[in-house]
């Protein structure tokens, strides 16, 4: 069973992103399924939990989406649940509930950990949108023996599974890939109901709705499908911007003539009073400059110029003088302004941003001669700064 928070339109963009770069894991174990009779045992390919893990995690943390593997015990059924969940950093998620045993084999400590190990690939493979085993229903794959059961209504019930798979908990489920000619019309069909796409919103309810169908499709019309779909996202991201401009063109009241740039008043320099005030110099360059540096404490790019509050002693909610910025990734930036104390936060993961600051301020003001432009540019900075003091 799957379910949702009430809007996914945030994640199911983020998880569009995620799943162009996500691949299947390599499979590197090999299970076989008993068949009844005098029938021929079959064997299949599987990728490994931990291969899973290390891909989806990697992949989708880029995009800040987490993913949570819960338990819980049904006790009117009589069985026990894994419920998986995509959690993404605006809020939003999607989760899906997946059954793995009965509640008496919690007597069995190994058969249920096998179970939970299989349910936990299955499920969380299945909701990314990666295939972790060899799809069973292909032709290549079927002995004459086997394609007779399986063309006559038996599909794969009645099987035994051993070897590894038992390890795994159970049988384990088939992927279905649709024949070509089914493929390239349902590939039609889905480019076709993209281009009446006209908003996100509209694109990431379509997006979770057509996963499954989308994931049948043989490869390079998955990818067709997928490549329209970032096509459709681009022009709807073109039109809204279009769009929101002539609106403002349309309603913004004409400009008047452009007033004369008034020069400073002079101001007192409360640097050089008996109780000097801290000077906040603003300086845009230097705040680009920042922000194209690598994380100060995991090194993603890109990163926000972060302003140190304890560098400087608070002023009716101004921010500290630009000098005192260092780049930070967007999770550690909210991190920073979330934590109650930030000099303590910094303290915690044992690194000491002043310095940092100060050689990034070294890097873009660097110490000329009295006169030079870089110079009068500080100057005039400086000047600017005593003036919002003031």
């Amino acid at each position: 069973m799957q379910w949702s928070s009430d809007s996914i339109g945030t994640i199911a963009a983020a998880l569009a992103k995620a799943q162009a770069q996500l691949v299947n894991p390599e499979k590197s174990l090999v299970g076989t399924i008993r068949a009844e009779g005098s029938g021929a045992d079959r064997a299949f390919r599987y990728a490994p939990l931990s291969s899973g893990l290390d891909i989806v995690r990697k992949t989708l943390s880029q995009h800040e989406i987490a993913t949570v593997q819960t338990t819980s015990i049904d006790a009117t059924t009589g069985i026990v649940r894994l419920s998986t969940v995509l959690a993404h950093a605006s809020g939003e998620w999607i989760a899906s509930d997946w059954p793995v045993c009965a509640i008496s084999d919690t007597a069995t400590p190994h058969h249920m950990g096998a179970a939970l190990t299989y349910a936990r690939r299955y499920a969380l493979f299945t909701l990314v949108g990666i295939a972790g085993e060899d799809d069973l229903d292909a032709p290549d794959l079927l002995s004459p023996a086997n394609k007779d059961r399986h063309n006559g209504g038996q599909g794969q019930s009645g099987r035994q599974v051993s070897g590894d798979s038992r390890a795994k908990g159970g049988l384990t489920p088939s992927k279905r890939t649709l024949k070509p000619e089914v493929s390239a019309a349902l590939r039609d069909r889905l480019t076709t109901e993209l281009k009446h796409i006209s908003s996100a919103e509209e694109a990431a309810i379509w997006a979770h709705r057509v996963l499954c169908d989308k994931n049948s499709l043989i490869a390079a019309d998955a990818e067709c499908v997928e490549q329209a779909f970032r096509e459709r996202l681009v022009i709807i991201a073109v039109e809204s911007k279009d769009g929101s401009l002539t609106q403002k063109t349309e309603t913004s009241p004409p400009r008047s003539a452009p007033r004369k740039k008034r020069r400073p008043a002079s101001v007192v320099d409360k640097s050089l009073m008996a109780l000097p005030a801290p000077r906040r110099i603003r300086d845009r360059d230097h705040l680009k400059s920042v922000a194209k540096q690598p994380c100060l404490i995991c090194g993603r790019r890109p990163a926000d110029a972060h302003h140190l509050r304890f560098a400087q002693a608070p002023a009716l909610g101004r921010k500290v003088s630009d000098e005192f910025t260092v780049p930070l990734c967007r999770g550690h930036h909210r991190e920073a302004h979330r934590c109650g104390d930030e000099a303590a936060w910094w303290k915690k993961i044992d690194i000491d941003p002043t310095d940092a600051a100060r050689v990034l301020w070294s890097n873009t003001h660097p110490l000329l001669r009295r006169g030079s432009q870089s110079e009068s540019k500080l100057q005039n900075m400086e000047v600017i700064a005593r003036a919002d003091d003031g």
